[in-house]
């Protein structure tokens, strides 16, 4: 499993994890789609953006490797702002190539990008 050295391990202040620690000794958690919903908590829909603007400020429009990225939170961004980056992508897998959708990513945060200018 890659570590991404430099990559947030959590949003400050709260329990809301982006990266894990150690690979799992039996299989990687599977990535899937989940449903965000308007009556999200605030706490909730701050942990989505700030975890999509570090990955933005770390891959930008490249494709990238899960490796420690936390499939919880990856499944709440997945099927949306983070698409599989090939047609033979394994969900259950550390190795699985993943990329940012700037479309969908700035339809759905456009502070990332302003911030960001």
């Amino acid at each position: 499993m890659i570590k991404h050295r430099g990559f947030p391990s959590r949003l400050p202040g709260t329990d809301y994890q982006f990266t894990i620690r150690r690979a799992s000794k039996k299989k990687p958690s599977k990535l899937v789609k989940r449903m965000r919903f308007a009556d999200r908590k605030n706490s909730d829909r701050l942990a989505d953006e700030e975890f999509l603007r570090a990955l933005w400020n770390y891959f930008g429009e490249n494709d990238f490797e899960r490796g420690n990225l936390d499939a919880g939170r990856l499944s709440w961004v997945f099927g949306r702002e983070v698409k599989p980056a090939s047609e033979d992508f394994v969900p259950d897998s550390y190795g699985a190539r993943l990329r940012l959708d700037k479309t969908i990513l700035r339809g759905s945060f456009p502070q990332i990008f302003e911030d960001s200018q």
